[in-house]
C-alpha cells in the first residue's frame, strides 16, 4: 500500500495550507509537472474509449478477498492522500475503466485481480477536497503476476508502477494492459 493509504484503513489526513493551494492545481498541468508521460491519461477520450489503472494496496488492511467478500463485490476506494495519485482519479477515471487490483507490501507483491470503476470520482464525505471512486471486482487473473515478472519484461519498463512506485493510483497503458493480461494467462 503506498503512503497515502485508504482511510478505512490508516485514517485519512486532511489537506491544509499549501496542500490545499496545490491541489487546486489544474490536473494536466500537474500531469505535466509530475511527468510528461502521465499527462495523456487527461486528454480527451474518443467514443467509447477504455483506459486503464492500477490501484495498490496492502492485503492486511484491504485484500482482493477482502473486495469479493464486499456487498456486491464492490468498495469506495478513498483515502488517498496524493495529489497526483488523486488526479488520476478524479480527473482520469471513468465509468466503464479497468482496473488492475495489485497487493503491495507482501511477499511476494503481484496483481492479483481486475476491477471495473462503477462509480467515477465524488468527494470524500469527510473531507471534500479529496475524492474517491467506487470499484467493483471483475475477477482474479488466471495466475497472479509478480512485481519480478514485471521488472523483467522490456516491455514495461517505462509502466508507472515501476518508474514510481508509490503511487497507490496509476494509469496503465492498453500495450501494458496487454502485456500483463498475456502474462496472466488471461488475455483473449
Amino acid at each position: 500500500m503506498a503512503s497515502e493509504g485508504r482511510s478505512k484503513r490508516t485514517g485519512g489526513k486532511k489537506a491544509t495550507g499549501t496542500a490545499k493551494k496545490a491541489a487546486k492545481k489544474p490536473a494536466a498541468k500537474a500531469a505535466k509537472k509530475e511527468g510528461g508521460a502521465w499527462a495523456a491519461v487527461f486528454t480527451p477520450r474518443a467514443p467509447g474509449e477504455r483506459r486503464y489503472w492500477l490501484v495498490k494496496s496492502e492485503p492486511s488492511t484491504f485484500s482482493w478477498d477482502d473486495l469479493l467478500a464486499a456487498k456486491n463485490r464492490t468498495t469506495n476506494w478513498d483515502g488517498i492522500r496524493n495529489f497526483a495519485a488523486r488526479n488520476f482519479m478524479r480527473d482520469g477515471m471513468k465509468l466503464g475503466d479497468q482496473v488492475l487490483f495489485y497487493h503491495s507490501s507482501v511477499i511476494p507483491q503481484a496483481i492479483v485481480g481486475v476491477c471495473e470503476v462503477v462509480r467515477e470520482a465524488y468527494p470524500e464525505p469527510n473531507d471534500p477536497d479529496w475524492c474517491m471512486v467506487d470499484l467493483r471486482a471483475v475477477g482474479p487473473l488466471a495466475r497472479p503476476v509478480t512485481l519480478a515478472e514485471l521488472k523483467a519484461k522490456p516491455e514495461l519498463a517505462q509502466m508507472a508502477l515501476l518508474r514510481i512506485g508509490r503511487l497507490s493510483v496509476t494509469p496503465v497503458t492498453a500495450r501494458e494492459w496487454d502485456v500483463i493480461q498475456k502474462m496472466a494467462g488471461t488475455a483473449t
